[in-house]
């Protein structure tokens, strides 16, 4: 796609700095070892009996030491005597098919030979029954078959609800384990009220299937594994607020009090379920912005999707500028079937495109508002998950002179192109 838009793009823009922001860190340094003595804890251990047919159920986030942790959860069980499995547990990503969804987790790494068992994957669903409200509850047709499921889920807040349960252990069960049908089906309620339905849904599934044992996992401010805890099924729903609390705590976040201009280098499914982290840019793809904090921003510009997204750019309309570069990158059917089962048809909608991105820097500057290209703040980051090495506009420093979370970490670089309008600064994150 290619649109030539007139006025004038050589505008002077103000030189960028490296910072630090400085976070509070946490590390689980020995995955194996933490992973061991969660499932030696005695109420963990009682759930897996030898000979069980046990289903791991995983998902589709860009989660760090994923393969580890999965591989590590599947030797425990195997110590135990169970017979372990992966299936997939991520609703309707993947393009809302079995073969999608099993390319997801080898993407990831996640194949028979990696983490030692094998990968059963389907969007067949089993109807467990009902909510008193009489919404159907719906469940992975091998994961409800076997004789105990271990979740293994990252715990933190959700790009589109806020509640005392987000994103984690109960909504993978309802959701990701719902499979394209459970999550459709969840997903029109709408979004405003995921705050009660998660809770409840997620309390009735795992009374009424095998549900064993979840493996929750929080991450720092650097994406790298802070804790991994293992919860026995009947503790999910008491552990789990508790464990969101300790996550919202470790998330990074933009530390400047307002942003004119936000460029985001990638988004994709494996960064945020919304491309990029509402929480982060305080938009969301379904509109909802209650509960979202973050500084205020005047535009965000989106120079590419991640490889590892696929083409799904499910959450590309929080942006209002992208590059030609990224539209030709978007694959519609898998990101037309992400938006329609969520609901959220904004996240699917095309910003502005522009070829190059000297225009994109430029039309982000000429349609801030109150600002001059003098003036302008500008904050430059690779995503959302990772904040504590960004870039900002030399106009920031006065205002950033004396915080100590705020660290200059460099000399100002300019904003240069070459002759395409493309970035020839290399920025280092």
């Amino acid at each position: 796609m290619q649109v030539k838009v007139e006025g004038g793009f050589d505008i002077r823009l103000p030189n960028m700095v490296p910072i630090k922001q400085k976070f509070q860190m946490s590390k689980v340094d020995d995955v194996p070892g933490v992973v061991e003595a969660e499932f030696g804890k005695t109420e963990v251990r009682a759930k897996i009996k030898p000979g069980m047919k046990v289903a791991v159920a995983v998902g589709s986030r860009g989660i760090h030491n994923l393969k580890e942790i999965v591989a590590c959860v599947v030797r425990e069980i195997k110590r135990m005597g169970g017979e372990p499995f992966i299936v997939p547990a991520m609703g309707s990503h993947g393009g809302a098919t079995a073969e999608g969804q099993a390319q997801v987790l080898a993407d990831y790494g996640i194949i028979e030979s990696s983490v030692g068992c094998p990968i059963r994957s389907s969007m067949e669903t089993v109807q467990v029954g009902h909510l008193p409200s009489g919404i159907p509850l719906y469940f992975d047709q091998f994961a409800y078959e076997s004789d105990a499921i271990v979740a293994v889920s990252r715990v933190k807040p959700h790009t589109d609800f806020k509640g005392t349960v987000e994103s984690g252990l109960q909504k993978m069960i309802v959701i990701g384990l719902g499979k394209h049908k459970g999550a459709s089906y969840i997903h029109s309620l709408g979004f405003d009220r995921f705050h009660a339905v998660i809770p409840e849904a997620g309390k009735a599934l795992i009374a009424r299937t095998n549900m064993a044992v979840g493996v929750a996992i929080i991450e720092n401010a650097r994406d790298e594994t802070a804790e991994i805890v293992a919860v026995p099924a009947e503790s999910i729903c008491e552990t789990e607020p508790e464990l969101l609390i300790r996550a919202k705590a470790a998330m990074p976040k933009l530390l400047l009090d307002q942003i004119d201009v936000l460029v985001v280098e990638e988004i994709g499914k494996n960064i945020s379920g919304s491309g990029m982290d509402p929480n982060i840019v305080g938009r969301t793809g379904s509109g909802l912005t209650e509960g979202f904090l973050a500084p205020p921003i005047q535009k965000i510009v989106v120079r590419d999707l991640t490889d590892k997204t696929h083409g799904n750019a499910a959450g590309i309309g929080i942006a209002d500028i992208i590059t030609a570069k990224v539209f030709n990158k978007i694959d519609f059917g898998y990101t037309y079937a992400n938006c329609i089962t969520s609901t959220a048809l904004l996240g699917a909608k095309i910003p502005v495109v522009l070829r190059s991105d000297k225009e994109a820097l430029a039309v982000a500057v000429k349609t801030s508002n109150r600002v001059t290209p003098e003036t302008v703040k500008i904050v430059w980051i690779q995503n959302t998950l990772k904040l504590e090495r960004i870039y900002v506009s030399d106009t920031y420093l006065g205002e950033i002179a004396n915080r100590d979370e705020i660290v200059v970490e460099g000399e100002p670089v300019p904003i240069e192109f070459d002759h395409r309008g493309q970035l020839a600064t290399l920025f280092q994150f």
